[in-house]
């Protein structure tokens, strides 16, 4: 098996060689084997899927952070976290929902482009559908760390990982993605909670991961009311925006109601829906 490092650094050598050739390069692929034939341009992004693009590294020996793409041009980046603590398989025997598959279906019925920050426990949970979210050209596997244990104390009452098992929780989660049938997972990281510190950006620096953030709360963490969503993520929204959302029926049960008024809303703006990679993508040829 691969490590982090080694997976990220094969990504940044095929996006080199992207660029320099139109032919397909061997060995490019997923280490854990040959990568989706490249989708057909989607009517949002105009493009197909290309490597990820990731940032720099930050400043002394730190993860770079992601928050939002360049102001000028009217795109956003929904994204989806798909939650599931480690210890929660419990609740989920007992028929608590972690999934959302009819949120999935809206975003392929309204052909939304979307970025999943995905649990390698959800994956374990729940491997068909991870493996399907990772095979569609809508849509790319972010990794969300494998426990959903907090990278910082005083995480909204999460378990708290050891700064030694940062980098370990997030190549196991590589891993547990790569077991359901997610082969090529992009280099993104997203916090539990969206709690860090220099520690763990530390941490995550080794791995080359990107760790991406956002500039709009939707609100939809255990919030009912579909309208008050919709009104959060429609009053924060501006150019290059990125949103947090949730992919977990349980814990965030209005959110695909409240796309229903999202994404038209958003289109009548002008608005165009892509993924975290396009915004990192664009953010790095500006500089």
């Amino acid at each position: 098996m691969t490590t982090l490092t080694a997976r990220v650094r094969t990504l940044a050598v095929c996006a080199l060689l992207a660029t320099t050739t139109a032919t397909a390069v061997a060995g490019c692929g997923s280490q854990a084997g040959p990568k989706k034939a490249a989708p057909t341009p989607s009517p949002e992004t105009g493009t197909g899927t290309s490597r990820p693009p990731t940032l720099a590294p930050g400043p002394q020996g730190l993860a770079p952070v992601f928050k939002n793409g360049e102001r000028r041009e009217k795109v956003v980046a929904l994204t989806f976290d798909a939650d599931m603590t480690a210890d929660q398989g419990a609740r989920a025997a007992r028929g608590e929902r972690f999934d959302n598959p009819e949120l999935i279906r809206a975003l392929k019925r309204y052909k939304v482009p979307a970025t999943v920050f995905m649990t390698g426990r959800w994956a374990e949970e729940y491997p068909a559908q991870a493996k399907a979210i990772g095979a569609d050209p809508l849509f790319e596997v972010a990794n969300h760390s494998y426990s959903h244990y907090a990278f910082t104390k005083d995480c909204y009452g999460l378990p708290t990982l050891a700064p030694k098992d940062m980098k370990a929780d997030v190549e196991r989660a590589f891993k547990a993605f790569e077991k359901a049938g997610v082969n090529d997972a992009v280099p993104y990281f997203r916090f539990p909670g969206g709690c860090y510190d220099r520690t763990a950006l530390r941490a995550l620096a080794a791995g080359g991961v990107t760790a991406v953030q956002w500039d709009v709360v939707s609100g939809d963490a255990f919030a009912t009311d579909a309208d008050a969503v919709a009104a959060d993520v429609l009053g924060g929204v501006k150019p290059g925006s990125v949103v947090v959302m949730h992919c977990t029926r349980s814990a965030a049960p209005a959110t695909e109601k409240a796309l229903r008024t999202i994404v038209p809303a958003l289109r009548k703006q002008g608005y165009r829906f892509v993924r975290v990679s396009e915004l990192i993508g664009a953010q790095g040829s500006a500089r």
